[in-house]
């Protein structure tokens, strides 16, 4: 856009951005159309004695934006700004200024002070300047470009121009935490929402200061794209960590628990035309979870028993809470009733004082073959009344006593 024409100095101001490709439409050479043969003939002159080209598209073209056009939050936004003299006097004194107005900021991307002003501008030069920036916020963005410059004259000129474009969201990232006893998983779906392919590049997830992350998603395996695969519009791509407090769970370190802000993703992705993305999310929040106060850990469970054969199951029970329990171990029968309980139920296990555990050796005997869940465990506070359930802690694949059970998936 250029400048009124009043003023010495015209201002012109350009996105910076790749070509775009442009699909020709077919034109077909049928007699009864209107083109008739033209293009027909126009093939067979220039190519020669080449047959069927006529019936295909002219190709594709590059095409430069006419527009500012959409910009993707993550994106760089590049602008390149003229400010010209048209005329045939010297303008002096040229100040350039360029800012950028958010919804809820405005930001000074090139500034030409009065402190260092182009001293003159001769007929026929220009002050080319390239200005780049991160888009970080959705919406409108308005570009201000503001020029002010001294006549031969002597009189103070000025003259601004502003140029809108808008801000888009590129991909919808949805997260969803799974916790677990020591650990708790977390999954993340990345969908794009844009109208053409995107390349992701990387998707890493970066724990804060009291957490470590494992990175789940297997790029050796065959079933997964590579570490840069085209996501398509509208399809979405999961991604699975495993995250993990850096303090131990023993009763002193679970006082002072770790801040509820997990981290954060960084998702790093192209354009069809290359040009490269970066989004990262806020600080994700796990939900509070109130710790129990009593803990059965398995330590010791075989892989396959037996059917109608006694095993043995050795757990650990842990005292989570700040006060005293005096436990009681009942037994009762699993919810599918596979396995059962061998032992009197009802023992006294003594007083658990904060902190502290004790071992459990108990015996079991599967009554059903097939994937068993091993649960029924109460434990009982005689000294509040209170009781504790664990009804799925485990399961064990159950065998015939006649059959390996290696050889079920032979």
């Amino acid at each position: 856009m250029e400048g009124s024409t009043e003023h010495l100095l015209a201002l012109k101001v350009m996105r910076l951005t790749k070509p775009s490709l442009y699909m020709s439409i077919p034109v077909a050479t049928e007699k009864h159309n209107l083109p008739g043969t033209t293009f027909s003939d126009a093939f067979k002159k220039d190519i020669g004695t080449a047959k069927g080209l006529e019936n295909f598209a002219l190709g594709e073209m590059l095409v430069l934006p006419q527009t500012f056009g959409n910009i993707f939050l993550g994106e760089t936004f590049s602008s390149y700004i003229c400010v010209h003299n048209d005329s045939n006097q010297v303008a002096k004194d040229i100040v350039i200024k360029t800012d950028l107005q958010t919804s809820s900021q405005r930001l000074t991307l090139l500034s030409l002070t009065s402190n260092e002003p182009v001293v003159k501008l001769d007929p026929s030069e220009s002050i080319d300047q390239v200005i780049q920036h991160e888009v970080k916020e959705l919406g409108t963005h308005i570009l201000v470009c503001a020029v002010s410059y001294t006549a031969p004259n002597g009189e103070k000129m000025y003259f601004r121009k502003f140029f809108k474009f808008q801000v888009l969201k590129p991909l919808d990232v949805k997260t969803k935490f799974y916790p677990e006893e020591d650990e708790m998983y977390l999954e993340a779906q990345v969908q794009n929402i844009t109208t053409t392919p995107l390349t992701m590049e990387s998707v890493k997830f970066e724990p804060s200061l009291h957490y470590t992350a494992e990175d789940l998603n297997d790029t050796s395996s065959n079933f997964h794209l590579g570490k840069s695969f085209c996501l398509n519009p509208n399809d979405t791509h999961q991604y699975l960590y495993r995250i993990k407090t850096k303090f131990s769970p023993t009763m002193q370190d679970r006082v002072k628990a770790p801040s509820s802000a997990v981290g954060k993703l960084d998702i790093v992705w192209r354009s069809a035309m290359g040009e490269k993305g970066r989004l990262q999310t806020s600080q994700l929040q796990k939900v509070p979870s109130t710790a129990p106060d009593l803990k059965l850990q398995i330590t010791k469970l075989p892989d396959t028993v037996a059917v109608e054969t006694r095993f043995e199951l050795t757990c650990n029970l842990q005292n989570m809470s700040e006060r005293k329990v005096d436990c009681q171990l009942l037994m009762t029968k699993a919810k599918d009733g596979g396995i059962v309980w061998c032992g009197t139920s009802g023992k006294k296990l003594g007083i658990l004082t904060p902190g502290t555990s004790i071992g459990l050796q108990l015996q079991l005997l599967p009554l059903a073959t097939g994937l068993q869940t091993i649960g029924g465990i109460r434990i009982m506070d005689c000294l509040s009344a209170k009781t504790y359930d664990f009804d799925d802690i485990a399961k064990i694949f159950v065998h015939s006593s006649q059959q390996s059970p290696f050889e079920i998936y032979s």
